[in-house]
């Protein structure tokens, strides 16, 4: 009897002991806060990697805050400005600079991420992220473009496979499309979303390449599509909507949408797209990798990268680097790919044969190999270029080399104040 009191003490001390244990690291962690904006499958990822992450740490607690895409930049200034907000961030990594310029960011400390293992570990495009000498983020997730076409579709218009090249592009959309008898379209071939999808990265990144050249020049301080090559690929971009009538602007709200609603044949946009297009009903889909032109493939890469903030101090900014640190391991990229589709920022990751053969990833992780990240000084403006000058052509009747022209002298004014030219 004697004995199992002994027992039952030492049961009763030892789980009191775990709980006080327990209470005092709880009691004695550091919070942290994570910012993105909101995007159901992101939020979902964050979730799962945040509860990994405080299983292993229980000295650490994140807060995960999201905003809309609208509203989100403006309220990641006011608040790290404020000295509120994130500890770590996430961001466009077009933005770099923006952030850089009104001080919302700080250098990764490199005791923790050296740049030699970041150069041998990630993907090249991630070399974005490396201004004066230091890096100021990194991704989890890498994006390249795809084409998506609706199967169905397709067999109705006696098409079989996707279309190789870009003259096979323009003959396949122009078999897709349908109009009823007063001449309204009622089903796109191509379709484009303009300022908000990933045309401006197509036309820029893919069709300048093709015919020749290349947006910028190697130190991205001249424009360098002010040219043939510029004028070629607008053109061809333009007369999808202007000379075959294969798309309008508009149709059925984004091209997104049309897709979803099975109303449009051939798409463009990043492996994030495909969780919508998964879940639309009805909608038999299958993806391809970019056309080629003259037995040759670009594409366009992005990312969204984490940042340590300003505003991260002493043991909070230990704490979210070693955060960090975990959102860039081979596991939380893993997750990161099977919850949002996105890719994973590393070669050792992404480029295992079930990722590269796998049927809806694989022609995305296979488009990086010729992929390109276009260094932006200040994204939405340089974007914005590109909308303009498909407007001047499609609703002005402005001639494509004017519209080259016009475009490449505003946006060569942005370099040249950024880069004091």
């Amino acid at each position: 009897m004697e004995g199992t009191l002994k027992n039952l003490k030492f049961y009763l001390f030892s789980i009191f002991g775990s709980i006080f244990i327990f209470s005092s690291l709880l009691a004695n962690a550091v919070e942290i806060e994570y910012w993105q904006y909101t995007y159901k499958a992101r939020v979902e990822a964050i979730d799962k990697l945040i509860a990994n992450f405080e299983k292993a740490n229980p000295d650490i607690t994140i807060k995960h805050t999201n905003f809309p895409y609208a509203d989100y930049r403006k309220k990641v200034a006011i608040a790290i400005s404020s000295g509120d907000g994130p500890d770590l961030v996430q961001l466009y990594y077009g933005w770099l600079n923006d952030y850089r310029d009104s001080g919302l960011i700080q250098p990764l400390p490199k005791d923790a991420f050296s740049h030699d293992e970041i150069e041998s570990n990630f993907f090249k495009m991630v070399s974005s992220m490396k201004v004066d000498g230091e890096y100021w983020g990194l991704p989890t997730a890498v994006r390249s473009l795809a084409l998506f076409y609706n199967n169905d579709l397709l067999k109705e218009a006696g098409l079989s496979g996707p279309p190789e090249t870009l003259d096979d592009l323009v003959d396949y959309a122009k078999k897709l499309t349908k109009r009823d008898g007063s001449g309204n379209l009622i089903q796109e071939g191509m379709a484009f979303d303009g300022g908000i999808g990933q045309t401006h990265h197509f036309w820029r990144e893919v069709l300048v390449r093709h015919y020749g050249g290349q947006p910028y020049s190697d130190d991205g301080q001249k424009i360098a599509y002010n040219n043939d090559a510029g004028v070629k690929a607008l053109t061809y971009l333009t007369d999808f909507e202007k000379t075959h009538k294969t798309t309008s602007n508009g149709f059925m709200n984004r091209g997104q949408d049309g897709f979803a609603a099975g109303k449009v044949g051939l798409y463009i946009d990043g492996s994030f797209r495909i969780s919508k297009f998964v879940k639309a009903e009805g909608l038999n889909f299958s993806i391809s990798e970019l056309p080629g032109h003259n037995g040759t493939r670009y594409n366009f890469s992005s990312f969204w990268a984490n940042a340590l903030s300003s505003k991260a101090k002493g043991e909070k900014k230990e704490a979210a680097a070693k955060f960090l640190a975990y959102l860039t391991s081979d596991e939380a990229m893993q997750v990161w790919l099977d919850t949002v589709g996105e890719l994973p920022a590393k070669p050792s990751v992404a480029l295992v044969d079930a990722n590269k053969q796998h049927e809806l990833y694989g022609p995305f992780i296979r488009g990086l190999d010729y992929a390109t990240a276009t260094t932006f000084i200040s994204e939405k403006p340089q974007r914005q270029s590109v909308v303009d000058a498909y407007d001047m052509v499609v609703l002005q009747g402005m001639s494509a080399k004017d519209a080259i022209a016009k475009v490449a002298k505003k946006e060569q004014e942005l370099l040249d104040d950024f880069f004091g030219n």
